[in-house]
């Protein structure tokens, strides 16, 4: 499928959550010195409808502007599937919607099943898929679990940015319908792998840094990375 495509379901929202900075206390393992944490990756579900703007969802704020939110990461979509296989591992028994801090969980597909570029109607609201979900030490931090994000990074189960193209609002439950693809070839999963295993291939990367959909952080990323490391 590439251009615009006939409205097909992607799958449904299977929570929404929004969440404010609060101070939480450091894992005795984390490196950072200052014991406390300000953060808003714990999110609460909605209680009903919440409008999605051009920044994200009315009622949810990030404690570090400099590295999160703006128009290319408004809005966190993460994958309900992969939550069966983190409750396996110890500790993360508690684990489920909005356990990576997301906004949106989706129910029907992954990052194998999701494309940068991808446009999708949820609601009211049209939406872009902007780009990976570059995990940082915050999803550790958030299960006392130093190990998490590497093993994050080796699986690929990142989550993904969308940008908003036309606000409104959603609700879980709202069927999410895929009415554009233009990078059908690149899946979030090929992106992120590109960013994480080597060798690389020259061509690959000189294509990703091309993608008109793709953050621009992202396209500049792609563009200065070696083929090796």
């Amino acid at each position: 499928m590439t251009g615009d495509a006939a409205p097909a379901p992607l799958g449904t929202l299977a929570s929404v959550r929004t969440g404010r900075p609060r101070v939480h206390a450091r894992p005795d393992w984390d490196q950072v010195r200052t014991h406390e944490w300000k953060t808003a990756f714990w999110k609460d579900e909605a209680p009903g409808a919440v409008r999605i703007g051009a920044l994200g969802l009315e009622g949810d704020e990030q404690a570090d502007k400099r590295h999160h939110g703006g128009p290319h990461m408004a809005v966190l979509m993460y994958a309900e599937a992969h939550y069966e296989h983190w409750r396996t591992l110890d500790g993360l028994a508690a684990m489920g919607p909005g356990g990576f801090g997301e906004n949106l969980t989706l129910r029907g597909a992954d990052e194998r099943g999701v494309c940068v570029g991808d446009v999708l109607e949820v609601g009211e609201a049209r939406l872009e898929v902007a780009s990976p979900r570059g995990p940082c030490a915050d999803i550790s931090r958030r299960w006392n679990a130093e190990w998490l994000l590497k093993r994050v990074v080796e699986l690929r189960r990142t989550g993904w940015y969308l940008r908003v193209l036309r606000a409104g609002e959603v609700t879980r439950g709202d069927v999410v319908r895929l009415v554009g693809r233009p990078h059908p070839a690149w899946t979030i999963d090929r992106l992120s792998a590109l960013r994480t295993v080597t060798p690389r291939a020259p061509s690959e990367l000189a294509e990703a840094a091309s993608l008109a959909a793709l953050a621009p952080a992202w396209r500049e990323l792609y563009a200065r990375l070696p083929s090796r490391d």
